[in-house]
């Protein structure tokens, strides 16, 4: 099946005195299912995260911010750690006047969902965490370029770019800094604290989410439930996106209970 192209339309909102730019989906989609704002990962853009974009994109609006401090949105004085690049996108929802969303993350960017929906319930109706980090007992440096490494053989050639692209925006120490802070996050603290129903993703190959890890994030989760995609590994966004969102849209079109259903209005 070919991916349908979709086209998303570039928006800007500041908050908090920065440009925060994101893509959206500018077609019209069907009323009821709640719209989709994708995070992305460490030291990323939005940008590899297009793919499952545009096939979430005719049924669900979609919206792909790059965090302040990465992408095309403006740099902060700090290094922003887990909460506050939390508290950034809670801000950014704000400001497009997105009440409530569905999040769905990949990788560093699961570490966020789970702090913010930790800490701003409000904001988070459902999250689904493809490749979920970080592994308590995978927090050093060596660790963690151990399992890069190993994954880097299933991401294809085309990724490499937007990677590189995207690191050089960002700038080393600004990616040195929040790769420490992604270590010292303490998520598996955070996941007993998120009340909304969440969707844990693992590729069967994953050598950074592997499968113990995947399945005590799922349990630690009030609402939590693992699923596994065989023969794909950590990068799911953007290698294999109609698997991603074919295991996720029975999730994102579930009724929640009375009383928890309350899709935000977005712009």
């Amino acid at each position: 099946m070919r991916r349908r192209h979709v086209r998303l339309r570039r928006i800007w909102t500041e908050v908090d005195g920065l440009p925060v730019h994101a893509l959206a989906s500018a077609a019209p989609v069907p009323l009821g299912p709640p719209p989709v704002v994708l995070v992305h990962g460490l030291g990323l853009s939005g940008r590899y995260m297009i793919p499952t974009a545009e096939q979430l994109a005719p049924e669900y609006r979609v919206y792909v911010p790059d965090l302040p401090g990465f992408g095309d949105s403006g740099k902060p004085p700090r290094v922003l750690d887990v909460p506050g690049l939390a508290d950034a996108l809670a801000s950014w929802m704000q400001a497009i006047r997105l009440d409530r969303a569905a999040l769905l993350g990949n990788s560093f960017g699961c570490q966020i969902i789970a702090d913010l929906a930790a800490r701003h319930p409000e904001r988070v109706d459902r999250a689904v965490l493809q490749g979920p980090t970080t592994d308590p007992k995978e927090r050093s440096w060596l660790r963690q370029f151990v399992r890069w490494r190993q994954n880097s053989p299933y991401n294809p050639p085309s990724l490499g770019p937007l990677t590189r692209s995207d690191y050089r925006k960002c700038g080393l120490w600004r990616l040195f800094k929040t790769t420490w802070y992604f270590m010292q996050d303490r998520v598996e603290l955070k996941l007993p604290r998120v009340r909304a129903p969440v969707l844990v993703v693992r590729g069967g190959r994953d050598p950074i989410c592997r499968q113990p890890w995947a399945e005590e994030v799922a349990r630690r989760l009030p609402h939590g439930r693992l699923v596994v995609i065989p023969g794909v590994a950590h990068t799911l966004v953007y290698t294999s996106p109609l698997e991603l969102v074919r295991v996720s849209r029975p999730f994102l079109n579930a009724a929640l209970p009375t009383g928890e259903h309350a899709w935000g209005r977005g712009r």
